[in-house]
């Protein structure tokens, strides 16, 4: 692999990975439902997968609009001369964006999941820290709730990766975002769900790490895009 695929990669894992591991509510509730209703290792599992895969689905789906909007650019008779600056200089735009709006949320007091434990029962819901929020605002927590949670959560830098794959026409780098993020989400999940289950606890705090996700994704398609346009990647 050249050294944009191999950028590409990296960039598509570590967001992966970052957007997954900072995020207790990427396993929280299946570790707590889990042990709540004593489900086996395999159940818990499977459920784990299938909602790791419904949540790359809703962010894959993001990601090929941008994909087909580039890949659509390239029809543009006048664009084929200025295709290979324009896609370096829309991932490095879009990453300084990002990493800024990242920034502004870390500010802000950003509503945040909760899971409640509750007898045998598991609820969610959103609040601020400075926030009380009422038993009826509380949603009970079942796998299609879970699954729908995480189908509605996608993650969003994936998309200038794939724009920019899309307007080089390279179905090699769309296979490889495609195929690095969907595995590293899955794998993250489920071994952070395994970890919690037997009792192991992670290697960092998690809740504070996901009050800045925004800025490291956009940190990380902010360097890739500098790689893109200045460093000849």
């Amino acid at each position: 692999m050249d050294s944009t695929v191999w950028a590409l990669l990296l960039s598509a894992v570590s967001i992966s990975f970052i957007h997954t591991a900072s995020g207790p509510d990427h396993y929280l509730p299946f570790i707590v439902i889990s042990k709540s209703k004593k489900w086996s290792g395999m159940k818990t599992a499977i459920l784990t997968v299938v909602c790791g895969f419904g949540h790359v689905f809703s962010s894959l789906i993001l990601g090929f609009i941008g994909g087909f909007l580039g890949w659509q650019l390239n029809k543009i008779s006048w664009f084929q001369d200025i295709r290979g600056n324009f896609s370096g200089w829309a991932l490095l735009i879009f990453g300084g964006v990002y990493l800024i709006y990242g920034l502004i949320q870390a500010v802000r007091n950003k509503p945040h999941k909760h899971f409640d434990v509750m007898g045998d029962d598991v609820y969610v819901y959103e609040h601020n820290h400075s926030e009380v929020v009422m038993p009826q605002k509380r949603i009970k927590v079942t796998p299609l709730v879970l699954f729908m949670i995480f189908v509605m959560g996608p993650s969003e830098p994936l998309i200038p990766l794939l724009f920019y794959s899309g307007v080089k026409h390279s179905m090699s780098e769309i296979a490889v975002l495609v195929t690095s993020f969907t595995a590293t989400t899955v794998l993250t999940m489920l071994g952070m769900v395994l970890l919690g289950r037997y009792g192991y606890s992670t290697l960092f705090n998690t809740e504070k790490l996901e009050r800045y996700m925004g800025v490291v994704s956009g940190a990380v398609v902010t360097v890739c895009g500098v790689g893109m346009v200045f460093l000849g990647w």
